[in-house]
């Protein structure tokens, strides 16, 4: 580490107010920031200081990111390969190797794309740049199809960055979370390319590797069956280990919890707010199924379209969640439950699960308002008597 610290003290004074290079001075910081744990210390007011910033938060949760992006790339091979009748013949490695080349330029065009506007915005600005793209950047891959354009995914990620976080103010000051705003503007401005049952497969060969799969080909996913009257019991079941067709890291229930386990077992992500999400669900579940409004076994919710990856990833965001530790369990629930009321409602948008955590960050506020009002209004009457 002392070896990469002394680079950065030899380029500082060319970055620093009258070096050539002082224009490009967030630029700097933000990559010695990235790369090092800062030395300067707050020198007014009061600040609790702790061995942990924001960065290293962010990175932390990327890793935690990691058993569900590897496992969604090498889904990609596998439902290719299956689709073309040959996954007998493949290798383990030909099927990842599929997949991580198909999902790699996704991941490039949403960081080029959004720390591009970033950086850009932070010179602008004249301020340093922030970390919140750090998860953002690779949850908003995760969270498509295979079969999204590039150029479809450039449009979304500029969306998110630029009209749902640097307008509010940047990290720490957005309403919505970033991913979530990419996913809504994609459903909403191209339908066909995010509810077709053909974008869940990649359907190109890449490299000589997979398979060219005919123009006309479709694979709905599980709960797209389901929306229609039919039947995924052997896709439920397929859900808990992930081999089944959808969104790249949204599949895998198994690759999902390891990485819930990671973040709970960091402190970084909230319990009350991952626990509530389930608890609404399966009420809510249970009350279609008990009524017979919905055929689907209250715990299929779970393990079926992005549930499971919007509850322990998306939902937990702390900038846009409740802040409120009694606000926590209201605001999971209330997603958990909207997810399955428009899963179940609503048969031409059978997700659900993004839906409701952007209606959740809408009313979080909300909710933090009223719980710290009952606690002024139960300390007030503590007072009186």
């Amino acid at each position: 580490m002392s070896a990469i610290r002394n680079i950065f003290d030899k380029m500082r004074p060319s970055f620093e107010e009258g070096g050539k290079l002082h224009a490009f001075r967030s630029v700097f910081d933000g990559f010695e920031t990235f790369a090092l744990v800062p030395n300067d210390t707050a020198k007014s007011g009061v600040n609790i200081h702790d061995a942990i910033d924001s960065k290293r938060i962010m990175s932390m949760v990327v890793i935690a990111l990691m058993p569900a992006m590897l496992f969604g790339m090498y889904n990609v091979g596998y439902q290719n390969f299956l689709a073309a009748g040959t996954l007998e013949g493949a290798s383990f490695w030909e099927i990842f190797c599929y997949g991580f080349l198909a999902v790699l330029p996704k991941i490039l065009v949403s960081y080029i794309v959004g720390l591009g506007i970033e950086f850009a915005w932070a010179q602008w600005k004249g301020e340093e740049i922030q970390e919140g793209y750090l998860v953002s950047g690779i949850i908003i891959p995760l969270i498509i199809p295979i079969g999204c354009p590039l150029w479809m995914l450039a449009l979304a990620c500029a969306f998110s960055v630029i009209f749902c976080k640097e307008i509010f103010g940047g990290t720490g000051m957005n309403i919505f979370n970033p991913a979530i705003a990419a996913r809504m503007f994609l459903f909403f401005a191209y339908p066909s390319k995010m509810t077709g049952d053909q974008v869940w497969v990649a359907q190109d060969s890449i490299f000589g590797l997979g398979n060219t799969l005919p123009d006309g080909f479709t694979a709905a996913t599980p709960l797209g069956l389901i929306a229609q009257g039919g039947q995924a019991e052997g896709d439920v079941m397929n859900a808990v280990i992930g081999l089944i067709p959808g969104s790249i890291g949204e599949t895998s229930v198994i690759a999902i919890a390891i990485g819930a386990c990671l973040l709970l077992c960091m402190g970084i992500a909230s319990w009350r707010t991952m626990l509530s999400v389930f608890v609404g669900g399966a009420v809510m579940a249970c009350i279609f199924e008990q009524t017979g409004q919905s055929s689907i076994v209250w715990w299929h919710h779970f393990v079926l379209g992005g549930f499971a990856f919007g509850a322990v990833f998306m939902a937990t965001d702390p900038v846009t969640s409740c802040r409120t530790e009694t606000g926590k369990y209201f605001y999971g629930f209330i997603i958990g439950a909207m997810a399955v009321i428009i899963r179940v409602m609503n048969a031409g948008y059978p997700e659900g699960m993004m839906l409701a955590i952007f209606f959740g960050n809408m009313i979080a506020p909300t909710i933090d308002h009223f719980v710290v009002e009952h606690n002024i209004s139960k300390r007030q009457k503590r007072q009186r008597i």
